[in-house]
């Protein structure tokens, strides 16, 4: 399967099975195109068949008047020789064997809070509450949550909690309790913690700054961009005071104090600030260099919802924020925005690629009392109650069945070009919007499409100054 497209003056195209990208001349990208319905069908595309040859030649000499078309189709016939043009899809028989593997969980999110300081408005956990009742964690609940991913983890040595709500911060002795507990685990199983955490920051001071720039790997800093678009959707809960003008100031100090450790600042857009790029700019401008913003995944009856006709806007937003992107980095002063940071080389393993973030098998999210969700958006939903940290997992069959959720088990994705970047996209999404997590959110997936599209663009625009 071969995706082209044009994007701020490049001409690119991709091998989907090979995860080769190509950044080619019209008539070579001409020559791709004319040839793909002919290769595409082969069982084993190793030559252009001659009459395909003489076809495309012709439409080329026609297109290109006073250029090499044969020289053209050589390089084409070159790319298929090193076997990065037109090849076919290994994968499908791999994920047959998925729901056979053992079951090793890596990760945990701890919902250490369900209680928040902030209302905001589009929160899914409904301010903390996650549809349920207002707790925080106990030390001896979230002791449980690690025993269980030491006993869990198999062979695997890498660990990793998120302390999530809610706000953590609002439990925050617990959180130091638990980062001492996994530290003092770690020699006698041949286990290292890496602890994160999600905070929006109201509560923060320099002794949680200082702690947590000693044991945690990364912080989410949540914030949404400008203070209007900022305090129009994080508003504090008693409506006193503007939570950009208590949080910026903070995550400024923080930010700067992580010395090279991972951070995000991490924001949420609308349908108020389809202008996002501005946002992230504004982000920039602070002083972030780590940052993503993300798109609002709401009922669509919302009046700040994510609509199909925000589309063309969206994609607009995109694309002038990828031009910004590569011209701060070209001037020195760039940024890191999460979606547009692809790994070309490498990237994910093959099982990652297939089958996405792990939810229900190697992720799972803990409630305050201890119940078990495939993620922190399914807590709540108690058709997804999975079992308890007193009991293990008792509903294996829900676990099975995100163990088959692979970019095969979905029909949206087997011919998307996407699939191997997206690895299929959120599941609780495709549940909340079609009632299975073998769908796909159909706007969230336009929008997906066109951030792998500029990621690679910038790839090829940032390799020209090389």
């Amino acid at each position: 399967m071969i995706h082209q497209y044009k994007n701020n003056g490049y001409n690119i195209v991709m091998d989907i099975a090979s995860g080769s990208v190509h950044v080619v001349d019209d008539i070579v990208y001409d020559a791709v195109a004319v040839l793909e319905p002919v290769m595409g069908e082969l069982e084993k595309p190793e030559q252009i068949p001659e009459e395909a040859k003489d076809r495309t030649k012709e439409i080329l000499e026609k297109t290109y008047p006073g250029e090499d078309a044969e020289e053209a189709l050589l390089e084409v016939q070159e790319l298929i020789d090193a076997e990065e043009l037109y090849t076919k899809d290994t994968y499908q028989n791999y994920v047959t064997d998925f729901k056979k593997r053992e079951t090793v969980v890596k990760a945990l999110c701890l919902h250490i809070a369900h209680d928040c300081n902030l209302g905001c408005l589009y929160c899914f956990a409904e301010e903390g509450e996650y549809h349920g009742r207002r707790a925080l964690m106990s030390f001896e609940v979230g002791k449980k949550a690690l025993d269980f991913l030491i006993a869990n983890s198999g062979k695997r040595r890498n660990l990793e909690v998120d302390f999530f709500g809610g706000e953590p911060l609002m439990n925050w002795e617990v959180v130091k309790q638990l980062v001492e507990y996994g530290r003092s685990q770690e020699e006698a199983h041949n286990k290292r913690f890496r602890f994160t955490l999600t905070t929006n920051g109201v509560l923060l001071n320099d002794e949680i700054m200082e702690f947590c720039n000693r044991e945690m790997s990364n912080v989410v800093l949540s914030l949404d961009g400008r203070k209007e678009i900022n305090d129009l959707m994080r508003p504090t809960r008693n409506g006193r005071g503007s939570s950009y003008d208590i949080i910026v100031p903070k995550f400024q100090k923080f930010a700067k104090s992580r010395a090279g450790k991972d951070y995000y600042v991490r924001g949420t857009f609308t349908h108020n600030n389809l202008d996002f790029s501005e946002d992230v700019k504004h982000f920039a401008d602070l002083g972030f260099e780590q940052m993503s913003i993300e798109p609002v995944v709401t009922d669509p009856s919302e009046p700040y919802a994510i609509r199909e006709d925000d589309l063309p806007k969206i994609m607009e937003e995109y694309d002038k924020l990828a031009v910004e992107y590569i011209k701060r980095k070209k001037e020195g002063n760039g940024f890191n925005f999460f979606h547009f940071m692809i790994d070309l080389n490498q990237g994910p393993c093959v099982a990652k690629r297939l089958s996405g973030c792990g939810s229900g098998t190697e992720y799972l999210a803990v409630t305050p009392w201890g119940d078990f969700y495939p993620c922190h958006q399914f807590v709540g939903q108690e058709d997804f109650l999975m079992g308890n940290v007193d009991t293990g997992i008792i509903r294996t069959d829900i676990r099975d069945e995100f163990k088959l959720c692979n970019v095969y088990a979905k029909e949206k994705c087997r011919d998307c070009f996407a699939r191997f970047y997206c690895s299929g996209g959120c599941a609780a999404n495709a549940y909340n919007f079609h009632g299975k997590i073998t769908d796909a959110y159909d706007i969230g997936c336009e929008m997906q499409k066109k951030r792998i599209e500029c990621a690679i663009m910038i790839k090829a625009a940032l390799a020209d100054e090389e």
